[in-house]
């Protein structure tokens, strides 16, 4: 199966393309009588229209490989651009056409009832897969070959999307040993037949890959699906890029989508007019009343300024509303913030709850050395210390730092007081930062924006 995305896929669009179909008939008859509709055949050539587009735009933009996508709020961005692309496709025909009565009330409907359905049915086809993988339907047995650090990561994936309709029984390997290992390559045919396997996949380092042929026979002897993560794999990003140059196959280990200029045109204009537009509409009235209540609470400072690590590791001047007492003296061991630092004020506590104390680095969105949207920057020591921990942390300076990120919506947010902890989250929150980067769009930016927003509504949120 791994996973049965074409039949899942299928089953969407089609849900999706008779919803659509309904839409537009119910659309028609609230706008105009059905004699009206009937009266003009040509209106039947824009739902032709109108069902070739909704085929021809979610393919390309992946609208139905994010079924197992961890927020709806990720979905609803997909289906609002979706929606939109048929609401500017019903427009352009119905101007070219000269029709004088589908027109506003038609579009209105049209819109409205189209989105309210495409929503209702992503949220209720998540439900119900959730149900019917939960109840052991449609469910197929796997086990994974190789117990080393690919194996394990694709068990916790697994784990992680149960959407994907796998029970993992466990693994095969010859020389880890561990309550989830079941056996070695010597009994695999047993364990087929034991545990009633229908799928495995293998995950063996390079040094094993002799068994390789020995394991694949025995795996079609049984009739068992199998599949194989290649070594390589661990070398490479979780998004690389296959191309030929010449007669040479290369592997390209990191995509990066703002590396084409287009893109980047694209992000730096947006960070122009969304910055621009903040800082217009409010930060010319709240930046002034947050410094007069932070003056007359705490005294001091209003702004904390403090050295980053920008894009190509450049030094910048990043810019916070100041949330601690102000030190006497300089330490010399640089601290990060922890959540009950016994420095933050108690102003500074509500504005690195609110996330507040980062709104002046719009400013820095303006003057180029900041994006809205990208991987927080890092104070200097903070990169020297945790750049001993995770190797790949200096590729994040490749792209501009954010103010919000996919770490931080993700919960990834500050530093803890537990050192392991710690390191594991710090970890963690480079692999998200890095996912970000292999995988920007500017649909992903909106996303990680407006689930920012609503975060903060919620008071779901830790200074950084």
């Amino acid at each position: 199966m791994i996973v049965n995305k074409k039949s899942l896929y299928l089953l969407r669009l089609v849900i999706d393309l008779l919803l659509l179909n309904l839409v537009f008939i119910i659309s028609s008859v609230w706008a105009q009588p059905l004699d009206v509709l009937l009266s003009r055949p040509y209106m039947f050539i824009l739902l032709m229209a109108l069902n070739i587009v909704w085929y021809f735009f979610p393919a390309v933009w992946k609208f139905y490989d994010d079924f197992n996508a961890r927020y709806f709020a990720f979905q609803l961005v997909n289906i609002i651009r979706n929606v939109f692309v048929q609401t500017i496709t019903a427009v352009l025909f119905i101007f070219i056409a000269k029709e004088d009565l589908f027109t506003r009330n038609f579009i209105v409907y049209y819109t409205l009832l189209l989105l309210i359905a495409v929503s209702l049915r992503t949220v209720f086809f998540k439900l119900t897969l959730k149900s019917l993988r939960g109840k052991g339907k449609n469910v197929r047995n796997l086990i994974i070959i190789g117990a080393g650090e690919i194996g394990k990561n694709f068990r916790q994936m697994i784990k992680d999307n149960p959407d994907f309709g796998y029970n993992f029984l466990g693994f095969i390997d010859d020389e880890s040993y561990g309550e989830d290992i079941i056996g070695g390559t010597v009994q695999l045919e047993k364990t087929f037949k034991l545990r009633d396997v229908e799928e495995a996949v293998i995950a063996l380092p390079q040094y094993a890959s002799s068994a390789l042929d020995d394991i694949i026979r025995v795996c079609n002897r049984n009739a068992i699906k199998t599949h194989i993560i290649p070594d390589y794999f661990k070398f490479v990003s979780k998004k690389f890029q296959i191309s030929m140059m010449g007669n040479f196959p290369i592997i390209s280990v990191r995509s990066e989508p703002l590396d084409e200029v287009q893109w980047r045109f694209v992000k730096r204009s947006f960070d122009i007019v969304f910055s621009v537009v903040i800082i217009v509409s409010i930060l010319s009235w709240l930046i002034p009343l947050l410094a007069l209540i932070s003056k007359l609470s705490s005294g001091g400072k209003v702004f904390f300024v403090q050295d980053r690590i920008g894009a190509k590791n450049e030094k910048f001047k990043c810019y916070k509303l100041r949330t601690m007492i102000e030190a006497k003296t300089i330490p010399k061991e640089f601290i990060p913030a922890s959540e009950n630092d016994p420095r933050v004020t108690k102003f500074g506590k509500f504005l690195r709850k609110s996330n507040l104390d980062e709104i002046p680095q719009f400013f820095n969105v303006l003057t180029g050395e900041m994006s809205v949207v990208g991987p927080r920057p890092h104070a200097v020591p903070y990169d020297e210390k945790y750049g001993k921990i995770v190797e790949e942390i200096k590729l994040r300076h490749s792209v501009k730092p954010g103010i919000t990120g996919w770490a931080q919506i993700n919960g990834l947010r500050g530093d803890v007081e537990d050192e392991d902890e710690n390191i594991r989250r710090t970890i963690k929150r480079i692999e998200y930062d890095l996912w970000y980067i292999e995988n920007w769009t500017f649909w992903l930016d909106v996303q990680i924006i407006l689930l920012t927003v609503w975060q903060m509504i919620k008071g779901d949120t830790k200074g950084i």
